[in-house]
């Protein structure tokens, strides 16, 4: 799919009024001096993006989980899988019952 081209003006029939076109086309192109005025965000809000930089990826876990690879016969990835969401989570209780790892 191809982004479709910004308009740079007016052009009527396109669902909205020439009245809205100018309502938000007063945003006027940056000059030189904008750009060397311009400062990173997290400088300018330092608290607001350490709280972004902060709930960002996976939480902290006090038993962080390891990826392994493991094969598995086919059928019995499809009878867990037609369990629905949640599968490896219920091949990771089974296996940790077989384990003696009960919690």
């Amino acid at each position: 799919m191809t982004k479709p081209k910004l308009q740079a003006k007016f052009e009527p029939g396109r669902g909205y009024s020439k009245e809205d076109w100018d309502a938000v086309s007063d945003n006027p192109e940056w000059t030189e001096e904008d750009f060397r005025n311009a400062r990173p965000f997290a400088e300018v809000f330092p608290d607001l993006a350490e709280s972004v930089r902060r709930s960002r990826g996976r939480p902290p876990l006090d038993n962080p989980k390891k990826q392994v690879t493991l094969r598995l016969d086919s059928d019995v990835v499809a009878r867990f899988r037609a369990g629905g969401p949640g599968w490896q989570s219920r091949i990771n209780d089974i296996l940790r019952k077989a384990a003696g790892l009960t919690k």
